[in-house]
């Protein structure tokens, strides 16, 4: 049987480590403005998504959860507000 203990530090790790990803995207799409490679769909999806997770974390009251997807959705939705500021109208 694995230990809750257990169990709630692999959360914490994953959630930590899937947050720290978005950090080197965000920081180039911001000091380059460069988001030619960037997806408006998937950055749309993707941001909703984590918002929708974050939410699911406020209604378990799940700390490692909301955390990861708060600064997670803040971040990708940066990357997904430049992208769409600097699209083609």
């Amino acid at each position: 049987m694995i230990s809750p203990d257990f169990t709630s530090t692999i959360g914490s790790i994953a959630a930590t480590l899937t947050t720290l990803a978005f950090i080197p995207q965000a920081y180039h799409s911001y000091k380059t403005r460069d988001l030619s490679g960037i997806s408006l769909p998937m950055y749309s999806i993707f941001t909703a998504g984590v918002a929708l997770w974050f939410v699911y974390g406020l209604l378990k009251h799940d700390w490692p959860i909301i955390i990861a997807n708060a600064i997670t959705v803040c971040l990708a939705g940066m990357v997904l507000v430049l992208k769409i500021k600097a699209s083609p109208q």
